[in-house]
Order: C-alpha cells, then sequence, then structure tokens
C-alpha cells in the first residue's frame, strides 16, 4: 500500500509536499530484508550489535541501505519475545521518510491466542502491535503528546537463510508491525531542546507544567498502562525509586527550565493486553460491584490524581478530557484493530469516562486523615493489619461500607497508590475487607 494522504489531528502539522511514513494512520507496506538469525544470535551477547539491511518504503521502491539493531529493555530477552523490537537507522547518506531513524513494534512472537507471555504480560502475537498503533491514534485524537506511530504490514527478509526450491522457502516472513517515531524528531516536534535524561530529571511538579502533568496522569489511566514512571514530587515513590525517577515518558526540556513529557512504550498497556499477571496482587476486584479488573485499573490510576493536584487543576483536567470524548470514540471506531481489540479500547475508555464525568463518581470516598490504621474487626481490642507498612495513605479509596458498627466502617481498600503492592503483602486489602475509623473518610480530597 502506498503512503497515504495527510490527516488530521497533530499529523496535520506536515506540508503535503513534505508527506513521510508518519503522514497517515493507513496500514503501511514495509520490506526489511536483513540476516536477522545473525542479529538475533550476537545481540544476546553484544547489546549494541547491527547488521547492515535494505529497506524498501513501498512496493518498488529503492530500497535504503540501513544499519539494524535491537531495541526495548525487556522484549529483547530470549524467553519474552522471540523476535523483539527493532531499531533501523540509515547509512551512505541516505535519508528515512520518516525521520532520523525509524523504530518497529514486532509482533514479539508466533503466539495465536489472547496468552501473555508469562514473565512481563505481553500479548506475543500479530495483534499487539496494531492494537499498540491505535492507543498512539487515541492519544493523537486526545491532544495528549506522544510518539507517532502507524501499523505496518512488513515482509522480514533474512539474507542469512538459504531460498527454497521456490525461491523464497523460509526466507521470508510477513507480520504485523507498528512504525514509531525517533525520540528526537518527537522533541524537535513539539518545541523541545533535547531530552532530559533520566539522571538529570528531578520532579514533574519542579519541570513540567501542571496542564502536561495532569493530562499524563488522566492518560496513563485510560489506557490502563502501568509501564511507566514519573516522579510528581521529592517524596513520591509511585511505582519510582531512588534509581528510576522517569521510566517510559520523555522529558523533552523546552527552555526556562521546564519540559514536556511525551507518552510512549505501551505494549504492556491495558488496552493492547487485556489484563494484567499482576493485578491480584496488587488490586482487589470486588472494590467494584462489576469485579471487573480492567475497570478497577482505571479507577485506581484516575483515583491517585487526587494526591497529585488540587481540585481546581483535577477539574481543569477532567473537562478537557470530556470535551474530547466524541473525538476518542470515533477514533476506536476508525483504527484497523481486532474486534477484540476495539472492545478493549472500549471498555477502558467507557471506564474512564465514567469515572470523571461526574463529580459523584470522581470524588468518591477515599481516607483523608494522617495516621490512619486498618483494623481486623470493630471491636476495641482489634489489632492494626499489616502494621509493619504504616497507617494508610490519605487519597486511599475505600468502597463499602459493608458493615457499620458504631464509629468502625467495614470496607474494601483499592490500593490505588501501591502502598501494600509486591514485595509487601496484605491479603485483607488485595482480597478481602478491613475495618476503619468512620471519621477518617471522606469525600473532600483534595479540600475545596
Amino acid at each position: 500500500m502506498a503512503i497515504g494522504l495527510l490527516t488530521i489531528g497533530a499529523f496535520a502539522t506536515a506540508r503535503a509536499d513534505e508527506a513521510t511514513l508518519f503522514s497517515s494512520y493507513d496500514v503501511a507496506t514495509l520490506q526489511l530484508e536483513a540476516p536477522f538469525d545473525e542479529l538475533f544470535a550476537q545481540a544476546k551477547e553484544q547489546p549494541e550489535y547491527a547488521v547492515d539491511g535494505r529497506l524498501s518504503t513501498s512496493p518498488g521502491s529503492d530500497p535504503i541501505p540501513v544499519k539494524i539493531s535491537l531495541r526495548g529493555h525487556t522484549s529483547r530477552r530470549d524467553t519474552e519475545c522471540p523476535f523483539p523490537k527493532l531499531k533501523v537507522a540509515p547509512v551512505g547518506g541516505r535519508a528515512l521518510p520518516g525521520g532520523n531513524t525509524l523504530k518497529i513494534g514486532t509482533h514479539c512472537g508466533e503466539g495465536t491466542e489472547n496468552v501473555l507471555t508469562a514473565r512481563f504480560g505481553r500479548l506475543p502475537n500479530e495483534r499487539s502491535p496494531w492494537r499498540e498503533a491505535a492507543v498512539y491514534r487515541l492519544l493523537d485524537a486526545l491532544r495528549i503528546p506522544s510518539l507517532r506511530a502507524r501499523p505496518a504490514r512488513i515482509t522480514y527478509v533474512y539474507s542469512d537463510r538459504p531460498e527454497g526450491s521456490d525461491g523464497t522457502g523460509d526466507r521470508r516472513v510477513e507480520r504485523n508491525a507498528m512504525l514509531l517515531e525517533d525520540d528526537d524528531d518527537a522533541i524537535e516536534r513539539i518545541g523541545g531542546k533535547k531530552e532530559i535524561t533520566a539522571d538529570e530529571f528531578t520532579t514533574a511538579d519542579e519541570l513540567f507544567p501542571r496542564t502536561d502533568a495532569a493530562n499524563l496522569a488522566f492518560a496513563e489511566a485510560l489506557i490502563g498502562n502501568f509501564d511507566w514512571c514519573v516522579r510528581f514530587s521529592a517524596g513520591d515513590t509511585y511505582r519510582c525509586d531512588a534509581r528510576r525517577k522517569l521510566w517510559n515518558v520523555i522529558a523533552a526540556r523546552t527552555g526556562n527550565g521546564k519540559a514536556r513529557p511525551i507518552m510512549y512504550d505501551f505494549d504492556v498497556s491495558g488496552m493492547v493486553t487485556g489484563s494484567h499477571r499482576w493485578f491480584r496482587s496488587v488490586y482487589n476486584a470486588a472494590f467494584v460491584p462489576s469485579k471487573s479488573e480492567r475497570e478497577v485499573e482505571v479507577i485506581a490510576q484516575v483515583q491517585r490524581t487526587r494526591t497529585l493536584f488540587s481540585r481546581a487543576e483535577l477539574d481543569a483536567a477532567r473537562r478537557r478530557f470530556l470535551e474530547r470524548r466524541t473525538d476518542a470514540y470515533r477514533t476506536i471506531d476508525d483504527v484497523d484493530i481486532d474486534p477484540d481489540g476495539r472492545r478493549l479500547m472500549r471498555d477502558y475508555t467507557d471506564a474512564f469516562y465514567r469515572e470523571i464525568e461526574a463529580d459523584e463518581a470522581f470524588y468518591r470516598p477515599v481516607v483523608t486523615q494522617e495516621g490512619v490504621r486498618l483494623r481486623s474487626n470493630a471491636g476495641a481490642a482489634a489489632h492494626a493489619i499489616c502494621a509493619s507498612r504504616g497507617p494508610v495513605p490519605p487519597g486511599t479509596p475505600v468502597g463499602g461500607p459493608l458493615d457499620v458498627r458504631g464509629d468502625m466502617v467495614k470496607v474494601v481498600v483499592l490500593d490505588a497508590l501501591w502502598h501494600w503492592a509486591p514485595p509487601a503483602q496484605c491479603p485483607a486489602v488485595q482480597h478481602g475487607s478491613a475495618w476503619i475509623a468512620r471519621r477518617a473518610i471522606g469525600k473532600n480530597f483534595p479540600s475545596r
């Protein structure tokens, strides 16, 4: 398929006479020829190993000489993706029609069912890259800065395999893929100067405009993505640690000591995989009547925003996403994706908009006081549950009540802040219920 015409949204900023691989959402047809067996074997011991190859960006086009290497972190492990993500860079003075380099999200493996990989929970088949490309398109429709992406159909030609009697043998493998924009190109596109590395990064409160920071947190909730980390404040430990303050988010320096976040890497997001293997060790599906894990995931990340932003900032962010709801659903209807993938996108999007649409849903009951402990029962002599982890963090959502006795209520706790997440454990939080002082619960959080 030839490269498509320009479309609306962020891609429309390109002039019609400067069409690139990212000027369309149509499925791109490419051919990539290289000694892939050599690349996969040598890169096990030499992560930067690269091979010479040729890239054809449309049928009959003049192949572009390229260097091909592996990219990604967990995806390149043998037990995760037999066919890992790729990075393609031009050589010999030729330029790529997509930017400085081209990143390829591959099919990962040859799975035929929706069975996730055992270690990191990827979907190792052809559905995954087109689903991920659809997530990028959804973010573009919502005007959330992210890398540009496009679904593709790529023929991989193994130049280090012999031809069969029919001239092809097992040299040619045709699979769905995703084309992904180069980081530097994305930084330049949004007006950035350079990337702030994870080591240089301080906090979102210091570097990101508040609107961008809120958009980021809400957008990650919408797509059911947990494979990201941004330290919002000096004391923020949510999925971050002293070593990792920034993960799967590009901080693009824009001047005046500020930066803008750019989202990327969604191959283990809920919208792509449909579920997360770790769910039952963190969240309790009984928090919602439907017991929908997808709904709980969305609620948890949406509710976490109440610990990060003021009420005015939260309400402004909700309005921005609500104003673009029609665009979101139109995009879900239009993307090239399998039927199950489209249902996943709708499930997460439905849950997201139910949670942010009305104050009654968004400002649901949470723990509002410091120093509050979960209790085993309502009696005066009840012992504290999971006491080694300390008191319940303010902003932790509670559902129910299941029972009321005096000043104590029995509730289902949603560990939205990952306070009891592995390696810690608290069975009452993750699989049961607990008692808590009724006066410690309220909806006025953050306060008006």
